[in-house]
């Protein structure tokens, strides 16, 4: 790997001028009321009673997310412990889904309850049933609706990400006012934008190597898929106007939820990234309006700090009153 982007005393002076496209605010504040008003029920929680795991108890959970539809989790408490808990909530990084349940042990081990929320289309437990069905171009995810911001695929998992936080805070084993949002890569980038469509709702923001930020420049410079998705979509049917795409991603760019965001924060970057540049994750981070922190792995890929991350962000809740239970 080398460097992918910009030298990093750069990056810290990277503030590119995204205007914020006309009724942001309005679009997703309609989005999440009518995603609300079609819950059809509360979460459900269902023991896996046959867990071979002896501390901590394992939930498969369903709760209403997009237009209702139920969205698949896991969630981990640790065994014996008082609540109301500290929560983490996870989102998944592109193409994945919430696994296996003993994939996620971290955060129930350090004392935290622990939603992993899968990915809808992604993961083998939510389907996306498109209300509008679109074509598919391409393989994955990011053209998906591109033409139009009402049916564009992030759309639905956006709302999915908030109505995660929604059915947690209903949880009796969880303390409503410490939910913290996490993810890396597609998951950070998901956990930026609850953090700033769910406001007070979200008490911290663990946000590594986002993607889903400054789509611009990540389709101009990345290497990589799936920012490349969008290059090969645009050179392929040339017939297609690449503004109206832009303007259908401006809605979901972590530029324009990053403003909204007043959680503390913790971000974290690799400046040999070729998937996620580190400009867009720069980009992301000046805006943000919250507290906020960036851990910078100099010879980091898009796998950022790998294991040495998990370490720094339990210190730095900790240092926020959010230490594990």
């Amino acid at each position: 790997m080398a460097l992918t982007d910009l030298p990093l005393a750069q990056l810290r002076d990277f503030r590119p001028e995204v205007p914020e496209p006309a009724g942001f605010g309005a679009f997703w504040e309609e989005t999440l009321a009518s995603a609300r008003s079609a819950a059809s029920g509360p979460a459900e929680y269902r023991r896996v009673a046959d867990s071979p795991l002896i501390s901590v108890d394992v939930f498969d959970v369903r709760f209403p997310g997009w237009g209702g539809q139920p969205v698949a989790a896991w969630l981990l408490l640790p065994r014996g412990a008082e609540g109301p808990l500290p929560a983490v909530v996870t989102y998944i990084g592109y193409t994945g889904g919430r696994g296996l349940y003993t994939e996620h042990l971290l955060w129930s081990a350090a004392g935290y309850a622990h939603l992993v929320v899968d990915t809808r289309g992604q993961g083998h437990d939510t389907p996306d049933p498109d209300p509008v069905p679109t074509p598919q171009y391409f393989a994955g995810f990011m053209t998906r609706g591109i033409q139009d911001r009402e049916h564009y695929y992030y759309r639905r998992l956006m709302t999915d990400c908030v109505r995660s936080v929604d059915a947690l805070r209903g949880h009796p084993a969880v303390d409503p006012a410490r939910i913290v949002v996490s993810g890396a890569s597609q998951g950070g980038g998901l956990a930026l934008a609850t953090a700033g469509l769910a406001g007070d709702a979200v008490a911290a923001a663990l946000i590594d190597v986002p993607f889903l930020c400054h789509f611009r420049r990540g389709t101009e410079i990345a290497a990589m898929p799936p920012y490349t998705e969008i290059v090969q979509y645009l050179g392929t049917h040339r017939r297609h106007d690449p503004d109206r795409a832009f303007e259908t991603l401006s809605y979901f760019d972590g530029l324009h939820f990053a403003p909204r965001a007043t959680a503390p924060a913790l971000f974290s970057v690799g400046l040999m990234d070729p998937v996620c540049p580190p400009s867009t994750v720069f980009a992301a981070y000046h805006r943000y309006a919250g507290e906020k922190d960036m851990t910078v792995w100099e010879f980091g890929d898009h796998g950022g700090g790998l294991a040495s991350q998990p370490a720094g962000q339990l210190r730095w809740l900790a240092a926020r009153g959010l230490r594990g239970g």
